[in-house]
């Protein structure tokens, strides 16, 4: 899928940051914007990927089940339709969603046909996950996982990778351990600390990433090589010593948070104005729940009941989610060519998710059902608000980018000039070759 004209940029490395990536290092968010000329679209409108669209349709239903899933173990809302599906909430949302975007990701950045083997088995295995059929969902879920780390041995570190590299090549190590457990009859609980290290890990080397680029010392880099390293040995400690693997997991987590607070770049942007401030915000804010998350499986171990929630929606809802509501605005013009402009009311969800994981993590503290699931429903609504908002400020750029060409057009005609032809509208885009 490569263009001749186009090199292929090398990803882990210098060569990965191309010009095109300036709005990523400004708002310190490393993504696939960095290795896909053109992501940005500036000053151009492009065409949606809508080769890809089907590869996210899994993603898309695992967090619809999910969020189903999810009222169900609260007891509230419309009721489930089977015995165990509210079970599958985890799976449903850390791998089938949350894993259906991050291989898509990657398989954009390595524009590789190949490469979307991966999210395109995620998603299918999400889907069978949800509709019922269990072991296929696990097997597919689990392959998918396989494929990513065949996407970072055989095309990334071909391309003398960083160090970064290899901590999210670590993360995908997690998801397929963590299948084969899952595949082995392990139950959902076992597997938390490994689905926690594949996003946790992912998370951290796409920073660690960005760090780099901003002529970070190897030295501090050193830091946060520990930090993944302690994470990984508690997730191994877990499953033959599940309470002591929790806790130096915990500890990993926390000192991570830590090392993150101190040198991501997030700390100078959210100085800024508009979407560096607002993309500074979500993360330093979601660092702020992997500490908490981070304590609380160190005080915990493994723990059960509202602990176990507290312990559990603090990394995955706290932390991840709000890496995932920051990054948002430049993941996905570079995965759909889809513009998502910065707006205000971005920071509506974002708010609605801190005060109910607040009022979750204490009602669970306190014993207070109502607490946890008032929490719950809050949090359901910050992510159905978030997919909201985004589409409307999707949707909007992009009729407001028709009009504008429209008018272009017509001025052009108005004045005598020859406008464009389609394949010299399209040129702009060709780096961005769909699936």
């Amino acid at each position: 899928m490569n263009d001749s004209r186009t090199p292929t940029p090398r990803l882990g490395t210098a060569d990965s940051v191309t010009p095109v990536a300036t709005d990523a290092r400004r708002t310190g968010l490393a993504s696939t914007a960095q290795a896909r000329p053109g992501a940005g679209g500036a000053g151009r409108e492009q065409r949606v990927a809508v080769g890809r669209l089907p590869l996210l349709a899994g993603g898309a239903l695992a967090l619809v089940a999910g969020l189903w899933g999810g009222l169900g173990l609260l007891e509230v809302g419309p009721a489930v339709p089977r015995a165990g599906f509210a079970a599958q909430h985890g799976p449903l949302m850390a791998l089938g969603f949350l894993g259906t975007l991050i291989a898509l990701e990657r398989a954009v950045a390595v524009r590789r046909v190949w490469a979307y083997a991966a999210p395109a088995l995620a998603g299918a295995g999400a889907i069978a996950l949800a509709v019922g059929f269990a072991p296929v969902g696990r097997w597919a879920l689990t392959a998918a996982a396989g494929w990513l780390i065949a996407v970072y041995v055989v095309v990334v570190l071909e391309r003398r990778p960083g160090r970064e590299v290899i901590v999210q090549m670590a993360g995908a190590v997690a998801w397929y351990a963590g299948g084969l457990l899952w595949i082995r009859g392990h139950q959902v609980a076992d597997l938390v600390p490994w689905m926690m290290a594949f996003l946790v890990l992912t998370i951290a080397g796409e920073r660690l990433e960005l760090a780099r680029v901003a002529f970070l010392r190897r030295r501090a880099s050193d830091g946060l090589m520990a930090t993944a390293g302690l994470l990984t040995a508690g997730v191994l400690i877990s499953v033959p010593q599940p309470g002591a693997g929790w806790r130096i997991t915990g500890m990993g987590m926390l000192a991570l948070a830590v090392w993150l607070g101190v040198y991501d770049v997030a700390r100078r942007t959210v100085r800024g104005s508009g979407l560096p401030r607002y993309a500074a915000v979500c993360l330093l804010s979601g660092y702020g729940w992997l500490a908490v998350g981070g304590m609380l499986w160190m005080i915990a171990g493994r723990p059960d009941g509202e602990f176990y929630d507290a312990a559990l929606h603090a990394v995955f809802l706290g932390f991840v989610m709000s890496m995932v509501f920051g990054h948002a605005p430049v993941i996905l013009p570079a995965v759909l060519r889809v513009r998502l402009p910065y707006r205000p009311v971005l920071y509506a969800p974002l708010a609605l998710l801190h005060v109910a994981l607040l009022v979750r993590v204490a009602g669970d503290l306190a014993g207070i059902a109502a607490g946890r699931a008032l929490g719950g429903v809050l949090g359901e609504l910050a992510l159905a608000g978030f997919v909201a908002c985004a589409a409307g400020a999707a949707l909007l750029s992009r009729s407001q980018g028709s009009g504008s060409r429209g008018s272009a057009s017509q001025d052009s005609l108005s004045q005598g000039s020859p406008s464009r032809s389609p394949r010299s509208r399209d040129s702009g885009s060709r780096s961005m070759e769909s699936s």
